[in-house]
């Protein structure tokens, strides 16, 4: 299936979503991110997988962290240079060119509904990473993943949509032994006022994958 994400319109137009219509899901997603993030200790670095515009890579290294993001679009990519900010590089999810435990987290962000092996993605996710690894993810059992579902669109149609239940066993099968903690909780929720809670319909599900940085044998 080509990739929705090869389209450079859709690459040029992509950053006018949080500027526009997306302007309060961007203010909840971070919030809930940013309040994970927090919960790794002494983060200096930070990988974001299919980062694409850079738009989250630029949020965490304004965060004050040395953020990096990689993506295997190209048109993404050119879209993330001219923006400016962190460091981008072209790469595949599955296979990530990085020494383990190169990185203290590694972020995916509505990156795993789109990739063809979401498992072996967060393999690799996890073997780069010392501290853990932090997932935004559009949730399947939302009015948001519904109206996603049903709208017609191409970008949608290609994406796999995932239930925090479902997430956290994929992550937790992924780390295997190294799984520490797994925090979660959901927003982008119907109801005003509402910014996040840990309950399983909120249209976004923000999760930290805390990871002992060594097992024993």
């Amino acid at each position: 299936m080509p990739n929705p994400f090869d389209d450079p319109v859709l690459a040029g137009r992509y950053e006018a979503w949080y500027a526009g219509g997306g302007r309060h899901a961007d203010v909840l997603e971070k919030e809930l991110l940013g309040k994970l993030l927090d919960r790794f200790p002494d983060v200096h670095t930070v990988l974001e997988v299919g980062c694409g515009t850079g738009h989250f890579t630029r949020w965490m290294a304004e965060r004050g962290l040395d953020a990096m993001g990689l993506d295997i679009s190209e048109p993404m990519l050119k879209e993330a240079r001219r923006l400016g900010g962190p460091r981008y590089l072209s790469g595949n999810a599955v296979s990530l060119p990085f020494a383990d435990r190169s990185h203290d987290v590694t972020a995916l962000i509505t990156t795993l509904e789109f990739l063809a092996d979401p498992l072996r993605a967060l393999v690799e996710a996890v073997r780069v990473a010392r501290q853990g690894v932090l997932l935004g993810v559009l949730n399947r059992w939302s009015v948001l993943g519904l109206r996603y579902r049903l709208s017609g669109k191409a970008l949608w149609r290609s994406a796999r949509f995932f239930a925090p239940r479902e997430l956290v066993d994929l992550a937790r099968c992924a780390a295997d032994r190294r799984v520490k903690t797994v925090l979660w909780r959901t927003t982008l929720w119907p109801f005003p006022g509402v910014r996040d809670l840990p309950l399983h319909c909120g249209g976004f599900i923000g999760m930290a994958v805390i990871l002992h940085e060594e097992i024993s044998a």
